[in-house]
């Protein structure tokens, strides 16, 4: 292999925080070099000056020992590098030809060539080892396909150094396989991948080298095939984080709730229990009606027919205020968009759903708010100057803490968690794990919903299996296994 970018010393400094400091890292034409790191590691700011977002304060970005001109998008692409984000720049009701040569179009003289468009799409998908109709519309399509129409655009572009931020965060089990192979396919022609992820399965599946930032700072470069989980993780944080594998259950035969025949426009007749100290998971593919099942019992979704018990009787929740008042707490998939005030300070969002506790006469006791939260702020550990800091400016993990802290203050009883460590980095997760434990050691009990079926495995006392709006089956712990809960979330 020979080295076809390389970064040399460095260095990003933004108000009060030190992004980057003096990184050099070489990347090799035709491997799948990942990129780790906790959230704040500078991953993120690494990219962007790759891409051209950003300019650094010094150091140099060489192509083929050519240097690359900074702080330009245009050019960068222009040069053969291009990023997939998370959230996909398409346009949804154009197809997918009109989406890879949009701004590009083909001509025929004066006129617009859809067909040359589509026959170069087709070649392309071909090349990816994927078959998409030309003339399909985004809209008609699944999210991992949207992602491939995002490589295609990528590739007609001439691209040679590609860079994947979480790539697999909204795909199911199956869509991540068709992605790898897409992955490989595109290492085989000669792509360079810059992979980021939080997976660290995906990473020693994928991927060739590992590179890995900690506070700004270059740690180790690395062959997979020289490391371990255990060893990568430690490098990432820069310390031991406790294993949950000594954990041991402690839930009771009580059952604190209980679910009988939720039916919704997608649901049919989903019941199940849930004890005094248990983590309930919920497995299943997208759609298999996970989220919905919650956001019904939770009052956020109507329900057709059911019956919610609490402790043996029956109670009626018509919306989350109701769901509050009665002792639960969700935390939603989507925390930036149900679980917190971004642009407000961290106290805010914890206080929220308590401020009639916290007032006399109609007006806040501001002591007794910022006592509470700091309280929270010490015992969550989250890390933030004070709880005056706008929550926008969080890391993830540190955000879904600040989500925890408010249903801590309500002194929920039963916590709902909707993946709780999406797109937060391997520290935070384990961090979370912990609060999760010692919360169901209290007396709490947790439902929870995960897409990561390692995170099911490991963290679920019971665990339900959903498919098509049906609870597929009631798996005690022995029964845990990976090809078990695949086998039933297809439908089998």
């Amino acid at each position: 292999m020979s080295t076809i970018l390389s970064v040399e010393g460095i260095s990003k400094h933004f108000v009060g925080v030190q992004a980057l400091k003096g990184i050099s890292v070489a990347f090799e034409k035709g491997e799948v070099h990942a990129l780790c790191g906790e959230n704040g590691a500078g991953k993120s700011t690494l990219i962007k000056t790759i891409t051209g977002a950003l300019s650094p304060d010094s150091g140099r970005i060489l192509l083929n020992g050519e240097e690359l001109r900074q702080g330009d998008p245009q050019y960068i692409i222009s040069q053969g590098i291009s990023a997939i984000y998370q959230e996909f720049n398409l346009i949804p009701s154009l197809t997918v030809a009109d989406n890879i040569f949009f701004g590009r179009e083909q001509t025929r003289g004066i006129f617009l060539s859809k067909q040359e468009m589509e026959r170069q799409t087709e070649k392309i998908c071909k090349d990816m080892g994927v078959d998409i109709p030309p003339n399909m519309r985004i809209m008609d399509l699944g999210v991992a396909y949207q992602q491939i129409v995002e490589i295609a655009k990528t590739i007609s572009k001439k691209c040679s150094i590609l860079i994947m931020d979480e790539p697999t965060a909204p795909l199911t089990e199956k869509e991540i396989g068709m992605l790898f192979r897409v992955i490989k396919s595109l290492k085989a022609s000669g792509v360079t991948i810059i992979y980021i992820s939080h997976r660290l399965e995906e990473i020693f599946e994928i991927c060739d080298r590992i590179t890995v930032l900690r506070d700004g700072e270059w740690i180790s470069t690395m062959n997979v095939s020289e490391t371990n989980k255990t060893d990568l993780i430690q490098k990432m944080v820069g310390r031991e984080l406790n294993s949950s594998s000594s954990y041991v259950p402690q839930y009771t035969d009580e059952v604190v709730l209980e679910l009988r025949n939720f039916r919704t426009s997608l649901l049919k007749d989903v019941s199940f229990s849930l004890h005094r100290g248990e983590i309930l998971g919920m497995g299943g593919l997208v759609g298999a009606g996970r989220t919905e099942t919650v956001m019904a019992l939770f009052g956020a979704s109507p329900l057709l027919s059911g019956e919610v018990l609490l402790h043996g009787k029956p109670i009626h929740i018509r919306s989350p205020q109701d769901a509050i008042a009665n002792g639960l707490g969700l935390l939603s998939e989507d925390r930036k968009k149900y679980g917190l005030i971004l642009r407000m300070p961290i106290q805010y969002s914890i206080t929220l759903p308590i401020l009639n506790r916290l007032s006399r006469f109609s007006f806040i006791q501001q002591q007794k708010e910022v006592a509470l939260c700091e309280v929270y702020q010490r015992e969550l550990r989250i890390k933030a100057p004070s709880i005056k800091q706008p929550v926008i400016n969080l890391s993830g993990g540190n955000q879904q803490k600040v989500i925890l802290a408010k249903w801590l203050a309500t002194d929920s009883e039963i916590l709902i968690f909707d993946e709780p460590t999406r797109g937060i980095d391997v520290g935070a997760k384990q961090e979370i794990y912990q609060i999760m434990r010692k919360l169901v050691q209290e007396g709490k009990s947790i439902i929870m919903i995960s897409s990561e079926m390692i995170e099911l495995l490991e963290m679920s006392d019971r665990l339900i299996v959903m498919h098509e709006g049906k609870v597929q089956k009631d798996l005690n712990r022995e029964e845990f296994s990976q090809e078990t809960v695949l086998r039933l979330a297809s439908g089998e």
